[in-house]
């Protein structure tokens, strides 16, 4: 019996087989959720001039005792004002550029007005350069605004677009085919018999492909028969990814393997030392990748988890495309683990995380009520309560 494959280096033995897909130019209302396929640099400064933080009035420091005599008004998005001479203020609304000469401004709240005279009524007196920003604070022309890899969330499309850009170099994302396989398997909502369940992995999985793909091809209820699944797997040969769920095993009727030889396909691995998640297969079928996942929900879910989602980012170029663990304190002991990395279903909260009593893989009510997987190492030793543990959100 071959060893059982570590989980890492089964993660780089997957994108192995991936190559990063093509770029293109991509308008800023299409690029949500991409990855930057180059650095950008800023086209311009920001602030691209010295301007007011907040209402007020903007003054020369020098005479920051006051009174002043109110000779104008600047608003955001119009011309500078007039430059300020010795004892004149402006008033100015955040946003707005200061006028020449001024260098610092006075909240409203701290002033009283008669008719044009404007006067300090709050100490202490003003400081220099107070509630004003400066020409280039956030960034300046030709900084790296964003970098090679960057996923494209909201906050990134704004920098992008303050920075000068209308549109981004970007990679295409991948096409995903969901295949599940099963005689037990029935439409969602349709009722099922005794020996009948309702198929939830391939609805599960493409959920978590949402905002991730190009196109989620689901491929559900396959029949466990060599001629429908092979005829599937066939149909599914242009996309990037083949994902199937079930049949990965090595039973009478786990047919995902025979299936991909019977088509020509090479297997790189089969099994991997984690728990859930051991039957896990991987290999080329033509120029797509193939993941064959596990039936059972939460190992299903699992494997997704740690090989799919990165195998996605990473075609979809990502610069950080496994899961990225975080640490908290365990509420309980932990026990020994054996020759199998284990990945807990758990909830974390501001206490610390908790270990599900049960680990049944096929419970998706355990699953459901997780936030978290909690990793423990193979073979390490029993974890007392209150010690650190590692672990990804979900």
């Amino acid at each position: 019996m071959s060893a059982l494959l570590p989980l890492e280096e089964a993660q780089q033995r997957l994108v192995s087989l991936a190559t990063r897909l093509p770029i293109e130019t991509v308008p800023i209302a299409q690029a949500l959720g991409r990855y930057l396929a180059a650095d950008i640099a800023a086209h311009r400064n920001q602030p691209a001039a010295d301007m007011s933080a907040m209402d007020g009035y903007a003054i020369r420091f020098e005479d920051r005792a006051g009174p002043w005599t109110c000779v104008g008004e600047c608003k955001a998005g119009s011309e500078p004002c007039p430059p300020l001479k010795s004892g004149q203020t402006a008033r100015i609304f955040t946003g707005a550029l200061l006028p020449g000469g001024a260098d610092t401004v006075v909240m409203q709240e701290n002033v009283e007005t008669d008719g044009n005279v404007i006067s300090l009524i709050a100490e202490p007196s003003p400081e220099q350069g107070r509630h004003v920003r400066r020409i280039g604070s956030d960034f300046c022309r030709g900084d790296i605004a964003l970098s090679k890899g960057t996923w494209l969330s909201p906050a990134a499309l704004g920098h992008a677009v303050i920075a000068g850009y209308g549109e981004l170099p970007a990679h295409q994302k991948p096409n995903v085919a969901v295949v599940s396989t099963g005689d037990e398997l029935v439409e969602p909502g349709a009722r099922a018999r005794s020996h009948q369940i309702p198929a939830s992995n391939d609805v599960m999985v493409s959920a978590m492909l949402a905002g991730l793909t190009g196109e989620t091809r689901a491929l559900s209820r396959i029949a466990d028969n060599m001629d429908a699944l092979c005829a599937a797997l066939d149909s599914a040969r242009d996309c990037d990814i083949i994902v199937t769920i079930g049949g990965a095993s090595v039973g009478d009727h786990d047919l995902v393997a025979p299936a991909f030889e019977r088509l020509g396909g090479t297997i790189d691995f089969h099994k991997i030392a984690m728990k859930p998640g051991k039957p896990v297969m991987s290999g080329k079928l033509g120029n797509s990748v193939v993941l064959a996942l596990p039936g059972n929900p939460g190992s299903a879910f699992v494997s997704a988890t740690l090989l799919l989602l990165p195998l996605v980012r990473y075609m979809a170029g990502a610069a950080e495309y496994l899961p990225k663990y975080r640490s908290a304190q365990t509420t309980t002991t932990l026990p020994p683990t054996q020759n199998r990395a284990q990945f807990l279903r758990a909830q974390v909260d501001s206490v610390g995380i908790t270990a599900f009593d049960s680990q049944d893989s096929a419970k998706l009510s355990v699953l459901a009520a997780a936030n978290a997987l909690l990793y423990r190492p193979a073979n390490s030793d029993e974890e007392l309560a209150g010690g650190t543990v590692h672990y990804i959100s979900i």
